[in-house]
């Protein structure tokens, strides 16, 4: 699993980038300066890397075992920007301390 846990994590931080230079400066060049050259180029690159977040995402979570809805949660991380940096960190512990939604996880409070 630790293969799988690395695709995820270097596929997580490329798509954090991607979609922070779309959001943050992108979409200001496109629609502040008419500028859409950025937009244009990081957009088509951010969604055929996020094909690849999504399949590397699979990949961990089926050997991980957990239930749809943790998969799921992780997979529509990286449509929002510096969420996808969370995530990683998230299902790094997750993986490394072998938590699944089977084992209950401490509650904070």
């Amino acid at each position: 699993m630790g293969a799988a846990l690395t695709r995820y994590r270097v596929i997580a931080w490329i798509v954090g980038v991607a979609l922070i230079l779309l959001v943050v400066i992108g979409m200001p060049m496109k629609y502040g300066f008419d500028e859409p050259i950025l937009v244009e180029t990081v957009g088509q690159a951010h969604g055929f890397l996020y094909m690849l977040y999504l399949l590397a995402a699979f990949d961990l979570s089926r050997r991980a075992g957990w239930p749809l809805k943790r998969m799921v949660l992780v997979m529509l991380a990286g449509t929002v920007p510096f969420v996808s940096f969370f995530a990683e960190r998230r299902v790094s512990s997750w993986v490394t301390t072998g938590q699944s939604e089977r084992t209950p996880e401490p509650v904070a409070g």
